[in-house]
């Protein structure tokens, strides 16, 4: 996945009404920008922070910068936009990337289910192996010591997409939830239980009954994010 044009590079002055961030550039102009993440993004918002961001060739934007990029304080690079998550997955699932799910070729976005709801990725039947859907969730909350968790505040929309993936397990197809580890500083991830109790009982209670929980790093630079190594899921 190629950034639209060079990255623009800054400091982090605050984040604030959750979709606006100001930033004085390298040039020591201060803008405010988009903010494309609507969590808490704790320990991705300090001021200070160094911080990337791209230009939007729409006149029409009331602010033409997004915010895409982050430094920790420990160095790690940290792809702040999580709407990028499904986009980067989609690219790895049709380059052979996701080797757990390598046998299927075919695969439609934003499959629409009986209820109303979506499913990120759709598979058909193929070479033997069942339908299968696939749920994106991308992670930026590090715990400490490598271990990365998701969700980073209370989601009852994330729960709800976990009780579907298990409905159509039980109807026979193969589901899976796949986190996209958008921080170079997390080595394995699992559940917030202490943010979101509730998910993370969901969750595991979905994968006694057939669900594949999949975690995928990746790689960032200035000048692409990349889908690469699979962690370990620790639930």
């Amino acid at each position: 996945m190629q950034w639209h044009g060079e990255l623009q590079g800054g400091y982090l002055l605050r984040r604030y009404k959750r979709f606006l961030a100001d930033v004085v550039l390298d040039s020591g102009e201060e803008i405010t920008v988009h903010c494309p993440n609507t969590g808490a993004m704790t320990g991705c918002a300090e001021p200070g922070s160094r911080v990337w961001l791209s230009r939007s060739a729409n006149l029409k934007r009331k602010y033409s910068m997004t915010w895409e990029l982050l430094e920790t304080e420990a160095g790690a690079t940290v792809c702040i936009h999580s709407a990028l998550a499904n986009g980067l997955v989609h690219e790895g699932l049709l380059a052979g990337r996701v080797a757990d799910l390598a046998g299927y070729s075919q695969w439609q976005r934003e499959r629409k289910l009986a209820s109303g709801s979506r499913i990120d990725f759709y598979a058909p039947p193929t070479q033997g192996l069942p339908e299968c859907y696939v749920e994106v969730k991308s992670v930026t909350l590090d715990c400490g010591k490598g271990l990365g968790a998701f969700p980073d505040a209370v989601s009852k929309r994330a729960s709800k997409h976990i009780e579907e993936l298990a409905e159509l397990r039980q109807q026979g197809a193969r589901v899976v939830l796949l986190f996209a580890v958008l921080h170079e500083g997390i080595q394995r991830v699992t559940a917030a239980s202490h943010i979101d109790p509730v998910y993370a009982s969901t969750l595991g209670e979905a994968r006694d009954a057939g669900l594949e929980v999949l975690a995928y790093k990746a790689s960032i630079n200035l000048e692409q994010m990349v889908l690469g190594a699979s962690l370990p899921v620790c639930l």
